[in-house]
């Protein structure tokens, strides 16, 4: 890869948002619902834990260090402690590990505090920026003016002195900016991003564009992959979204790492469109998240009254007009998904009755679904749970739900593939979610009673839309998500096979 100077946003950005109108129906359901939940103990719990989230997984993504996944769940739960992280679960000892997750969490909190103060984006910063996420870094690796490979000190909060172009495996030079030109590079940059503040690009778009132009520049010796997520974090934060988190809730943090990475190659080849992509996803499932809290009051001890106060307050809200018929209106979008799911998924099991009818011992597929007048809207409901848990939502299952189902028997294993429609949130945010998850089991003769195996979520985020959208556009964009569903789903029964 040899290195080219930064280029501005390409022409047709706005074509590669087209896809995301998803995110942006839960952006205006969050713009509605910000005020109540932002005064929740609930969002205060949630944003520190998205927090510790951010500052553990930015330094496995560089390799910092390694972590047991269950003590990453514990640090992020209870707070970034070293007493919580028993022996031979790092690679590296406790302390050192914990000295650097707490400074990526005071970066966090720096960036926090500059969107507050509303300041613009400068050289200046960045480096604050830099440095404090190097603090407790003193060495890196690197070549000598010999071309031999070691570990070198570590210029924290100032440009590059020496070339830092990785080797790839096949002996190839990944080229970044030459020293001598970072300086004005970075100055194009912020000239550039200032623009686009002006201009009003859209925030993945925005967050995407300077993160991947800032690791081409790759102006520290160091460190420059945990500052570029931290400018995107910036990017959201100014829109009044979330942090960035780059792995979500993969269950193999490998591969989440690994298409993170695939994504700044492609964008390297000049694809930007996945790079967004992939931001957009990490903003939909923290809005889902968000949305998904309940609004219990922040004071700890609150009185009686007030208690009273909140719950009129709440069963009032639910009982409007306005409340009844956009559910009314989101129900009618959701009968017309299930039927569009349906037709699809009748095809799919046509074609797989026809391509197996030659084996000797043809599977068996059958098909079924509920509608939300069905008295069997009741079944698959722990998948229904424990998928959206993974994906770190609250499945709603009182006011709605219809779930489609393909189940596929051969050699005493089924492989079961669902489709959930439920609300979001524990009360009504006028979100409806499509969920879709995998399974297998060694019966089909009960539904319920047989060992569910291998559960896994066959979209990170699920899919979700509101009443605001024209029926066409959710129609067109949940029959492309379909089709992607489809091919994971049959990825996922190859395996089982």
């Amino acid at each position: 890869m040899t290195w080219q100077p930064i280029t501005n946003l390409p022409d047709n950005w706005q074509t590669m948002i087209e896809k995301h109108r998803g995110l942006h129906e839960l952006v205006k359901v969050w713009g509605e619902q910000r005020v109540r939940l932002e005064n929740t103990q609930s969002y205060v719990q949630f944003m520190g834990k998205l927090r510790r989230k951010i500052a553990i997984e930015t330094g496995v993504i560089e390799r910092l260090y390694t972590i047991d996944r269950g003590i990453t769940y514990l640090l992020i739960e209870h707070g970034i402690d070293v007493s919580l992280i028993p022996h031979g679960t790092t690679d590296k000892p406790a302390q050192e590990v914990v000295r650097i997750i707490r400074d990526h969490e005071e970066a966090i909190e720096q960036v926090f505090h500059f969107v507050g103060a509303q300041r613009n984006l400068s050289t200046s910063f960045i480096k604050q920026l830099h440095q404090l996420l190097t603090r407790n870094q003193e060495f890196t690796d690197g070549k000598d003016q010999f071309g031999n490979w070691g570990q070198f000190s570590l210029i924290r909060g100032d440009w590059k002195k020496h070339p830092n172009n990785p080797q790839r495996r096949d002996g190839t030079l990944h080229e970044y900016c030459p020293p001598e030109h970072v300086s004005a590079q970075m100055d194009m940059l912020i000239t550039w991003h200032l623009e686009h503040i002006e201009t009003g690009i859209s925030p993945e778009v925005e967050a995407a564009w300077l993160h991947h132009r800032f690791t081409q520049i790759h102006p520290f010796q160091d460190g420059n992959g945990r500052v570029a997520r931290n400018l995107a974090t910036l990017i959201f934060l100014r829109s009044g979204w979330f942090p960035l988190v780059v792995l979500n809730n993969s269950r193999d943090e490998n591969i989440a790492r690994l298409r993170y990475i695939q994504t700044l190659e492609r964008a390297d080849e000049g694809d930007l469109g996945l790079l967004i992509d992939l931001f957009a996803d990490a903003q939909r499932q923290a809005f889902l998240s968000s949305l998904s809290l309940s609004t219990e009051v922040l004071e700890s001890a609150t009185s009686y009254q007030s208690a009273l106060t909140s719950l009129a307050k709440q069963l009032q809200e639910k009982q409007t007009t306005r409340v009844e018929s956009e559910f009314s209106a989101l129900k009618s979008y959701a009968k017309t998904l299930v039927d569009v799911a349906i037709s699809k998924f009748q095809g799919v099991k046509t074609d797989m009755e026809a391509l197996f009818s030659a084996l000797p011992q043809s599977p068996t597929i059958r098909f079924d679904f509920a509608p939300d007048d069905d008295p069997r809207t009741y079944y698959y409901r722990y998948q229904i749970v424990e998928t959206a848990k993974i994906l770190d939502y609250y499945a709603n299952l009182n006011d709605y739900k219809s779930w489609i189902c393909l189940s596929i028997w051969a050699e005493d294993v089924t492989t079961q593939i669902l489709l959930s429609f439920h609300n979001l949130g524990r009360e009504y945010r006028g979100v409806m979610i499509c969920s879709a998850c995998a399974w297998r089991k060694s019966s089909i003769e009960d539904t319920n009673s047989a060992i569910i195996q291998n559960l896994e979520p066959l979209s990170y985020p699920p899919f979700n839309f509101t009443h605001s959208e024209a029926i066409g556009s959710l129609t067109a964009r949940y029959q492309k998500w379909l089709d992607e569903i489809i091919l994971l789903a049959i990825a996922y029964i190859r395996k089982g096979f």
